[in-house]
């Protein structure tokens, strides 16, 4: 693997790019406040501006490294930022994969948001693709894992959509510990 950091990728109706902190206004109306987009994510709706204007000054600081993947999603004709699509390693999806992990790899994750608006369009799964493509054909990683709630099954669909295949249970935790039934799922480059 080629570690590449966060490029500039685009679709036919989206450009996934960095973030700034000049993002925070509509980072903060369009999804992070919003208690109905984040019920299924780690962390707890942002009750101020100040506070999504901490996360992309943290965002920002990272851009330099080349192991670090973090992308705002943007509709490319109006360059309204509506969601964000990133690559980590996991905190609870290390072990139980089905797979060899010896010969591929320690998992990567791949978790992704959306404000509400934009929700039924296919914007998550494009996304998702775009993201997946370039960690396949350009880092050069082997796989890729993600998990979603299991109340959340509109998320289920988006990965399978993707190419992602349901592997087993996990359980995921919240930011503040709170644990969450989840099911993770595995993409396995040229499977």
């Amino acid at each position: 693997m080629k570690h590449c950091g966060t490029q500039t990728l685009e679709t036919g109706r989206l450009l996934l790019r960095r973030l700034t902190v000049d993002d925070c206004e509509m980072m903060y109306n369009n999804w992070a406040a919003d208690p109905e987009v984040t019920r299924y994510l780690r962390w707890n709706p942002h009750r101020s501006w100040s506070e999504t204007a901490e996360l992309l000054n943290e965002w920002e600081k990272h851009y330099p490294d080349p192991a670090y993947y973090q992308w705002g999603i943007t509709d490319k004709r109006s360059t309204v930022l509506f969601g964000t699509i990133s690559i980590f390693p996991p905190q609870d999806l290390k072990t139980g994969w089905h797979l060899n992990t010896e010969r591929l790899g320690g998992p990567w994750e791949v978790g992704y948001v959306l404000g509400r608006k934009w929700w039924d369009h296919g914007y998550a799964t494009e996304a998702l693709c775009a993201v997946r493509d370039y960690w396949f054909g350009t880092v050069g990683g082997q796989w890729l894992a993600a998990c979603h709630a299991n109340e959340n099954v509109a998320s289920g669909a988006v990965l399978q959509k993707a190419g992602f295949v349901y592997d087993h249970d996990v359980t995921d935790h919240k930011f503040d510990g709170t644990p969450v039934p989840c099911r993770a799922y595995r993409c396995v480059r040229d499977a």
